[in-house]
C-alpha cells in the first residue's frame, strides 16, 4: 500500500465544508464519514478529514486556532498546468471561498495562487514545469 497523508481540518459547518470541497474536485468517502467527520478524497494518497470543532477537540488538548485570523499551515497541492491552478481557485471562489489570501506567484517555471475555504484554511494550488521538477528550480532559473 502506498503511503498516504490525511490532513485533519476543524470546520464550523460540516455540511457546508463537504459541499465546498466537492465543488473544487474532492469526493466524499462515505465509509469514513458521519455526522462528526467527513473524509474528502483528493487522490489515491491524499485525503482531507473535515472534523466538527467538537470532534476535533477529542484528538488534542491544544487550542484550536481560528484559521480566518491565524495561519498554522499552508496546504500546497500540485496541479497539471497553469489553467488548472486558476480553475481550482475560481471553483473555490464560486463555492464560497476566498481567492488569493496569499500573493500569487509567477516565476516562469512555477506558477501558484491560493484560496481559503469557508473556515479560512489556506490552500495553495501550484504548477511547476517538468524541467524544474527534474533539475530543480535553480537550474531552470540560471538557464534563462
Amino acid at each position: 500500500m502506498s503511503q498516504m497523508i490525511f490532513v485533519n481540518l476543524p470546520v464550523a459547518d460540516l455540511r457546508r465544508s463537504v459541499e465546498f470541497y466537492e465543488a473544487i474536485g474532492f469526493s466524499l468517502d462515505p465509509r469514513f464519514s458521519n455526522d462528526q467527520a467527513a473524509s474528502m478524497v483528493l487522490s489515491d494518497t491524499i485525503c482531507v478529514m473535515l472534523l466538527t470543532h467538537e470532534f476535533w477537540a477529542t484528538f488534542t488538548d491544544r487550542r484550536r486556532v481560528d484559521p480566518a485570523q491565524e495561519a498554522q499551515v499552508l496546504l500546497c497541492i500540485s496541479r497539471e498546468d497553469r489553467a488548472a491552478v486558476d480553475a481550482i481557485t475560481e471553483a473555490a471562489v464560486s463555492a464560497g471561498g476566498m481567492a488569493d489570501p496569499c500573493p500569487a506567484q509567477d516565476h516562469g517555471f512555477m506558477y501558484g495562487r491560493s484560496f481559503a475555504d469557508p473556515d479560512g484554511h489556506i490552500w495553495e494550488p501550484m504548477w511547476m514545469s517538468a524541467e524544474a521538477v527534474e533539475n530543480g528550480p535553480a537550474e531552470v532559473s540560471n538557464a534563462g
